[in-house]
């Protein structure tokens, strides 16, 4: 299904003091649609704050208090500490395409560049365990659609989220966050964060400080899917997050694409089943600008990258047996069913080649690892 090309309004302006809707929202029980409800009866979040408790009493909660303003102030206090910037819903800053959603988001934080959320905007999601194929492929779509003029959207997680943001922090890439703006998850990727603040937009509805738990997860797709104009889809498993911003972004409206993958590999079942289910299929970066209404271009494979030669050296030294085990375990997350260059497989690892070589041997030995002629390699399950 796809989106009109008619902008969304900005709703009218609130007259609230900023300390105000923070407060509303931040008090318990109240989530974005109840905010949106509440704001919507009595005309202001001030009101609602003053009649939040009786509303509380209606529905059998008893002793009901509101969130204090020392704790909205602090937040914000924080936010200023940190660089971040608030957007409150209404206000002319706030992201156009969020406007008009039951659930929009009352607040966010910003940290970067706000001007990146008002321009057009692909989200590029999919498995954390990604493939070495399903990584290129996500570095290759996001660099494609940058190259047409759209800013990425994704979720910082690691897999195919972290090679979008990474593959486009030059020319625009926006992170939304489970947690507070300020807090690196997962903590691998806290250098990435911080590139982000620099050159994009970090971006979170949460308050500042917040570890992320399970239930923050689903918020933060939603807004992945509703900042954009298209969601694409590279390698999801049956039961995976990706499959959650689909399908929000189908509730939203917007177009879902879906990168097909080997049936034999888990990674892509959930990809599989949205491409069953009506998903668009796409091949490449012109796939998906033609499906969002952008300028296709012809987008080549990049060229390879030099790969040392592999001059055979000393014998490696013995390694313990959990080191061996994890470097077998990062092998194997890199390879599926479909064939890769041994090559390929070498530079996504940044490891020696002979340290490779060494390795596969082992798995080929063991049967996990198939070998097939001109240097390929697939997963053996």
């Amino acid at each position: 299904m796809g989106l009109t090309s008619k902008p969304t309004p900005h709703p009218t302006p609130l007259d609230d003091d900023p300390v105000d809707c923070l407060r509303l929202i931040r008090s318990r029980r109240v989530g974005p649609v109840t905010w949106h409800r509440l704001l919507a009866e009595h005309g202001s979040a001030r009101a609602a704050l003053a009649a939040l408790p009786d509303v509380a009493r209606a529905a059998g909660v008893e002793n009901y208090a509101v969130c204090p303003v020392e704790v909205a102030r602090h937040e914000l206090a924080q936010g200023r500490a940190a660089g971040a910037q608030l957007i409150v819903w209404g206000a002319g800053a706030y992201p156009l395409p969020l406007c008009d959603l039951p659930d929009a988001p009352p607040v966010l934080w910003i940290m970067g560049d706000a001007a990146l959320l008002h321009r057009p905007l692909v989200a590029l999601v999919g498995a954390r365990n990604a493939s070495s194929l399903g990584l290129r492929m996500a570095r290759r779509l996001a660099d494609g659609v940058a190259q047409a003029g759209f800013v990425t959207v994704s979720g910082l997680a690691r897999g195919i989220d972290t090679a979008v943001h990474e593959a486009t922090l030059l020319t625009g890439t926006v992170a939304v966050q489970a947690g507070g703006v300020d807090v690196a998850y997962p903590e691998e990727n806290a250098r990435l964060m911080a590139q982000i603040a620099e050159q994009g937009c970090l971006v979170s509805e949460q308050p500042m400080g917040l570890q992320p738990q399970a239930r923050h997860f689903p918020q933060r797709n939603r807004i992945v899917s509703g900042l954009s104009r298209a969601v694409v889809v590279v390698e999801a498993a049956s039961r995976s997050g990706s499959l959650i911003t689909a399908k929000t972004a189908l509730d939203q409206g917007r177009d879902v694409l879906v990168v097909p993958g080997h049936p034999f590999d888990a990674r892509a079942a959930g990809c599989n089943m949205l491409l069953r289910d009506g998903a668009t299929l796409i091949r490449g970066p012109a796939d998906v600008l033609e499906s969002i209404g952008g300028t296709v271009v012809d987008f080549p494979a990049p060229p390879p990258e030099p790969v040392a030669d592999p001059v055979p050296g000393p014998s490696p030294a013995r390694r313990p047996l959990p080191e061996i085990a994890a470097v077998h375990s990062q092998i194997l997350s890199r390879l599926g069913p479909s064939p890769l260059a041994e090559d390929q497989l070498i530079r996504d690892l940044s490891m020696p080649p002979a340290t490779v070589a060494q390795h596969l041997l082992t798995l080929e030995l063991d049967g996990r690892v198939h070998r097939a002629p001109g240097g390929l390699l697939s997963r053996v399950d």
